[in-house]
């Protein structure tokens, strides 16, 4: 079948690397399967942020991950969860032809400000890692000065 983009779509590519991925796109949308392949190298956890008026409340997504698979760091403001999987399958068993080991790594961050770190807590509860990041008190700065 013919394709549905230009002709001569290479020298288009040359002239403009931005229309590659448009053509590769349309290409795509009608010659592979209706389900793409999730990329991991480019894929991340999926990840909640709400904020009340005494903390800050962070749930991610992280299914099949155990706690020793997860950091969760706080550093210049910033919370950032990283996850590391290396999954390894070892058989006994001899005459492999093709053997394939998956790793995978993601991370997030988020800025929080005013956050009391010494009180962050964590907890990974069916496949969801709730943070609660409790605010320190904002002490206001600014004094009014009555004119004469």
């Amino acid at each position: 079948m013919f394709g549905l983009t230009p002709f001569n779509r290479n020298s288009v590519q040359k002239r403009n690397g931005n229309f590659v991925d448009f053509y590769n796109i349309i290409d795509d949308f009608f010659n592979d399967a209706y389900f793409p392949v999730r990329n991991l190298q480019d894929d991340t956890f999926k990840m909640d942020v709400k904020e009340t008026s005494k903390e800050y409340l962070i749930e991610a997504e992280v299914p099949g991950l155990k706690k020793e698979e997860i950091n969760v760091d706080y550093n210049d403001n910033r919370l950032l969860i990283s996850v590391q999987k290396d999954e390894q399958i070892n058989e006994e068993k001899g005459n492999y032809i093709h053997k394939e080991r998956r790793s995978s790594e993601m991370r997030r961050s988020v800025y929080l400000k005013d956050v009391k770190r010494d009180s962050i807590t964590a907890k990974l509860e069916n496949g969801i890692l709730k943070i609660t990041a409790p605010k320190t008190e904002i002490i206001e700065n600014r004094y009014k000065i009555e004119i004469e």
